[in-house]
């Protein structure tokens, strides 16, 4: 077969998260750092978003990363990132679904909330997005995209009110990702799947930027460890592990859940409905508020319908423990 070309940016939590899924299930691919000038000359129907992956038989292009790793999926059998259980399947889907529209709150709000990491990150992606800018300009234009995505941080619920709950969350993910992170191990199994390969994007992400890298480092270095590893897993040879023996950090992480991300996805699903602009929910005893977003709206109607069509005992029960149920059903 030949290549894929896989679009990206070194700074996109996606971008990364498409990247290792590659290289786990060991698939030809070029990557290609995204700039302007390649932009421009890659037209597509779908959203300015990245990454971009161009199939090798047709040159077709196709974007958002969830869709993307289930059309792999549909295309190669081997190494599938899906477990062989539809339960544990499920769990997968909400874990990766968490990571992409929670934890990726988490990343925004490092990246941009104090400056030291906004100098840092807004130079970053400008040097690797713009070749050959350099001294004044490459400065110029980090304070640019600094002042633009700085100003964005309200549209993502990232303020100054939703900073407790975003930073404690992050702590929370962390201490219980570090009850397993160790060489080979990861959410359902030996082998990562969908859910630990969402959780490796922003992760990758938070591990590279100044002070979550710091808070990583210093305090669980086995997942900073667990996340470089994830990079390239492609030796990984591994198994699922069966439905009644999932590793306690599963049950947690679905706790997890239930405290911060199906809360705020019922409670935006709500604020849509009802038309209001903004969302407000208690999350861990605390209120959040932020716009609402049409995107998770269709985030949260996926889950559902997918719960719906895998209705055993043992996962409603699970569910149901673990007080995700309330919130799917």
């Amino acid at each position: 077969m030949e290549r894929y070309q896989l679009y990206g940016g070194g700074g996109s939590p996606y971008s990364q998260k498409m990247r290792a899924i590659l290289h786990y299930r060991r698939l030809s691919f070029d990557w290609v750092q995204i700039t302007p000038a390649i932009r421009s000359q890659i037209k597509h129907d779908g959203p300015p978003v990245i990454p971009i992956l161009r199939l090798p038989e047709d040159q077709s292009l196709h974007v958002d990363s969830t869709p993307l790793a289930l059309m792999l999926e549909d295309r190669h059998s081997d190494r599938s990132i899906i477990p062989d259980d539809p339960a544990m399947a499920f769990l997968s889907y909400l874990v990766e679904d968490m990571a992409d529209e929670w934890v990726t709150k988490m990343m925004f709000h490092y990246r941009w909330d104090l400056e030291i990491d906004q100098r840092y990150s807004s130079r970053q992606i400008i040097s690797d997005n713009s070749p050959g800018l350099r001294g004044r300009d490459l400065q110029k234009a980090a304070e640019e995209i600094r002042q633009r995505q700085v100003g964005r941080m309200p549209l993502v619920g990232c303020t100054k009110q939703n900073k407790p709950i975003i930073e404690s969350s992050f702590h929370e993910l962390l201490a219980i990702l570090d009850t397993f992170a160790t060489r080979d191990e990861f959410l359902f199994g030996t082998r990562p799947s969908l859910a630990d390969f969402g959780l490796f994007g922003q992760l990758k992400t938070l591990a590279s930027d100044h002070t979550p890298m710091l808070i990583m480092r210093n305090t669980v270095p086995s997942v900073y460890d667990w996340v470089r590893r994830l990079e390239d897993s492609s030796g990984i040879e591994g198994e699922w592990h069966d439905f009644p023996n999932q590793r306690g950090a599963v049950g947690a992480l679905l706790k997890f859940c239930a405290r911060y991300y199906l809360p705020f996805l019922q409670a935006n699903a709500h604020a849509h409905a009802d038309g209001a602009d903004t969302l407000s929910v208690e999350l861990n005893g605390k209120v959040f508020e932020q716009p609402t977003f049409k995107y998770q709206m269709k985030c949260y109607d996926r889950l559902r319908k997918l719960l719906q069509n895998e209705q055993s005992d043992p996962l409603c029960d699970l569910l149901s423990e673990t007080g995700c149920l309330q919130y799917l059903a």
